[in-house]
């Protein structure tokens, strides 16, 4: 009961200020999981939680996702696939983060056990959007991915949803068009599929 009350008061104190928080900054992973159960606060990702008065927004959850891996890597990589869609808020949860870097880059690479898993790609000078000082594929380039590499059970939903997104500016028949004039993408014909089928079921 001390420590439920310690956490609180702790809380209080920074609630004009900290809104995601992360294990083993303010407070460890134990006691944002027991303020979890005390309703004070809502899991986002890895080992981040947002105050309960706090809406996610796509800042926290990119703030959230890039916290799964160590700081040194935050400005090396960049969310994309299923974390990006999840990110614009288009796509469930990933129980995996996704991250990308230019295959031209060099990196170091992800702690074993990683709650994370990094590909190396050719990223365009356009590919990129930042959100909450966190960089995260643009959303055409999230759209081409998830329309890729996306799995069956989310995958044409997403990209209804990140059609129907007005902020995001990411029209199916853009998308399609892109794909229809990249080479050599593993895929392609059943990308196509998916984003006809998107198109069609979004009509």
């Amino acid at each position: 009961m001390q420590g439920h009350t310690t956490a609180r008061r702790d809380l209080a104190i920074n609630s004009t200020g900290g809104v995601l928080f992360h294990g083993g900054t303010l407070f460890s992973h134990v006691e944002l999981q027991a303020m979890r159960l005390d309703g004070l606060m809502v899991h986002v990702c890895g080992e981040s939680y947002v105050r309960t008065d706090q809406p996610s927004t796509p800042a926290i959850r990119a703030q959230s996702a890039i916290n799964t891996v160590p700081r040194p890597l935050h400005r090396r990589v960049a969310l994309a696939r299923q974390s990006a869609a999840w990110v614009y808020g288009c796509a469930p949860a990933p129980a995996v983060v996704s991250l990308v870097t230019d295959h031209r880059r060099r990196t170091t690479a992800l702690p074993a056990f990683s709650e994370a898993v990094m590909h190396q790609v050719t990223l365009g000078p356009f590919d990129l959007s930042t959100i909450g000082g966190v960089e995260v594929t643009s959303p055409l380039r999230t759209a081409l991915d998830v329309a890729i590499h996306g799995q069956d059970s989310w995958a044409v939903q997403t990209l209804k949803n990140i059609a129907a997104a007005p902020e995001l500016r990411c029209p199916l028949h853009l998308v399609i068009l892109s794909l229809e004039n990249s080479t050599r993408v593993p895929g392609k014909s059943r990308a196509l599929n998916r984003l006809r089928e998107a198109l069609r079921v979004g009509r």
